[in-house]
């Protein structure tokens, strides 16, 4: 199947309406830190011709089919095999002082999940692997098969909030002696026998929050979220926008959190007038988040989670 096919952007209308009033200027540079199977980069080229892309991935595979899409643009498009929280390095890199836009659509993408042996769908058996680069670190295997019992209810506890964290994780201990971890079928089985009913009565598969934690454990989703968010925030131009599709609490707390402290004034309290340097250096775009549209979802279901927040630099650093 190809890119093209598979893959249906979210949010991808109003994501370009955000970023719009940055990228009209021949020259602007905007940044996708999360290429994967190029929706919306070639969105970004297709409507504004004049701007120039530099497009993140660490995933290979995505890398070849996004450059495949986007080749018609020719040098337009500047494709990195890199983590999104490595962006000061790539523009360093590339000679690029300050962007006009940063697009992120934060979590494992439509190809991750449609490639069934990439292990990151509960809804197919697959390897139990979850790397978005397939060619460096630990798998979900590995994870399961070695993590102490106290860090794996932590990790399940923290990063895929799940409250019943402690049985799945007696279950999987019991049952890693046995015979190790290997396929996705059998940890989805455990966790189904592990749950008392009343756990599986709602909230969809009851696999969901673990198969998340452990993704986000393997690519250490949450701290890049941390260190790239800030980053990119402070690579905008005056004028510059950023725009963040999150998919699960955690990451949208650490983009309002970024957003909130660059749109609050810095100034110790009591002062008259505030001096120019406590002034915010963000404007936001939205108020709270915004969810997608019963349409959008109609679309696209895996747009149904998502939220959208936005931010407009409006003041450099204080020197």
């Amino acid at each position: 199947m190809s890119s093209n096919a598979r893959h249906v952007p979210v949010m991808l209308q109003r994501c370009l309406d955000m970023l719009a009033p940055a990228l009209t200027e021949p020259g602007a540079v905007v940044v996708d830190c999360t290429l994967g199977a190029g929706g919306h980069s070639e969105a970004l080229l297709t409507r504004f011709p004049e701007a120039r892309l530099v497009a993140l991935d660490r995933d290979p595979t995505a890398l070849a089919l996004a450059g495949e899409r986007l080749a018609p643009f020719g040098d337009r498009a500047t494709l990195v095999r890199a983590v999104y929280h490595e962006l000061p390095d790539v523009l360093a890199r590339l000679g690029i002082p300050r962007v006009q836009g940063v697009l992120f659509d934060l979590g494992v993408s439509s190809m991750q999940l449609d490639e069934a042996d990439r292990g990151f769908a509960y809804a197919q058996d697959a390897p139990l692997d979850m790397r978005m680069d397939q060619t460096a670190g630990i798998s979900a295997a590995d994870v399961l098969n070695t993590y102490a019992p106290g860090d794996l209810v932590r990790i399940l506890r923290s990063y895929g909030e799940e409250k019943q964290a402690k049985r799945i994780v007696e279950a999987v201990v019991k049952e890693r002696v046995k015979e190790p971890f290997t396929n996705s079928a059998r940890l989805v089985e455990l966790i189904r026998d592990a749950l008392p009913q009343a756990a599986k009565r709602h909230g969809g598969n009851p696999a969901k929050r673990t198969f998340q934690a452990l993704r986000i454990e393997v690519n250490a989703e949450l701290a890049s979220v941390e260190a790239a968010i800030p980053a990119a925030v402070a690579a905008l131009a005056v004028g510059g926008r950023i725009a963040v599709l999150s998919y699960q609490s955690l990451e949208d707390r650490i983009v309002k959190q970024v957003f909130a402290a660059g749109a609050a004034t810095t100034a110790p309290p009591g002062l008259p007038v505030v001096p120019e340097r406590y002034q915010p250096r963000l404007k936001l775009l939205t108020r709270g988040a915004e969810l997608p549209t019963e349409e959008e979802v109609a679309e696209n279901r895996r747009a149904a989670p998502a939220r959208l927040r936005g931010a407009e630099r409006i003041r450099e650093e204080a020197p």
